[in-house]
């Protein structure tokens, strides 16, 4: 059985197109097509069902899926430890940062990457919640950072540490950034108009859960998902935002806006490392788990 042609298959089945699977791997359809029909020739089964809206696995598809996994899994734990003879960990990881942490965690973890693990390659993409979940099931992610995420039967959710939010606001020309601004009750949100993202996202859920329990109701202005549209509306004078003071640092004009704290209650979002509890850790995901961690950590305690 050839490695590459059951890589491929894996790649289908869990992305359930071809034309998904091309794009990850980097190679044409048809020679995507050609090397899944070899091996479906070599077993004498069918392993996929092609029709319009993509490609299934068969029952036999299935079973050779969960073995495939496995069995790549074991290739690349062979290569690591074949990497630490000599001294490295080694390996590709793929890890998903939301848009208002990618911009402040980027640099130091790559940084920190490259000077403790030099052999292994990290790829970092932004995205948001919902779409990064679905990329950890199909195997495009192999660590993301998920906002109020719940454990599910796929993935595994680990806690990395809490973030305080605050209301973001345009400065008014003139206003001097000492002192901050006052804080704001979380009730008195409900009257300001906000830009905020579309639902599911975890920051909109979170403002109408909370409140909804003091008996209020957000008034929407504009719903725009992406950390930087948002700030370019508020900085216009579209509305207000609820977002964490590490999206207004990373914004590259952070003097632009007033943040204000919110209390009576705090507004606090829990951002948690995410991975597919289908796919068992390599080492240098392990590895690369806990420089987020450590970087992540050293974030939150600057100043």
């Amino acid at each position: 059985m050839d490695l590459k042609q059951l890589e491929y298959f894996v790649r289908v089945a869990e992305l359930g197109s071809f034309t998904r699977a091309s794009a990850v791997l980097g190679i044409a359809q048809p020679a995507l097509s050609r090397q899944v029909r070899l091996l479906e020739v070599e077993l004498r089964q069918n392993l996929l069902v092609r029709n319009g809206r993509g490609a299934t696995p068969t029952e036999a598809g299935k079973l050779l899926l969960a073995h495939g996994r496995g069995i790549l899994h074991q290739v690349e734990r062979a290569r690591e430890e074949l990497g630490r003879v000599r001294g490295a960990l080694a390996g590709r990881v793929a890890v998903g940062l939301p848009p208002s942490l990618a911009k402040v965690l980027t640099v130091p973890l790559m940084r920190a990457v490259r000077l403790q693990m030099p052999d292994a390659a990290v790829s970092i993409s932004e995205g948001l919640s919902t779409s990064m979940q679905e990329a950890l099931l199909t195997g495009r992610l192999d660590i993301a950072l998920l906002y109020n995420a719940q454990p599910t039967a796929e993935i595994d959710i680990a806690p990395l540490l809490e973030e305080d939010l605050f209301l973001v606001q345009a400065r008014p020309p003139g206003l001097p950034e000492d002192p901050p601004p006052s804080a704001i009750a979380l009730r008195d949100l409900a009257q300001l108009p906000l830009v905020i993202p579309s639902r599911p996202n975890a920051i909109r859920m979170l403002v109408e859960t909370e409140l909804a329990n003091l008996g209020c109701r957000p008034r929407i202005a504009l719903e725009i998902d992406g950390v930087s549209a948002i700030l370019d509306l508020v900085a216009d004078g579209a509305g207000s935002a609820v977002l964490s003071r590490n999206a207004v640092a990373g914004s590259g004009r952070p003097g632009a806006f007033a943040v204000r704290p919110i209390d009576s209650p705090p507004l606090r979002t829990k951002l948690s490392l995410a991975t597919s509890s289908q796919r068992p850790g390599t080492l240098t995901l392990q590895a690369t788990l806990n420089l987020i961690r450590q970087t992540a950590q050293r974030i939150a305690e600057a100043p």
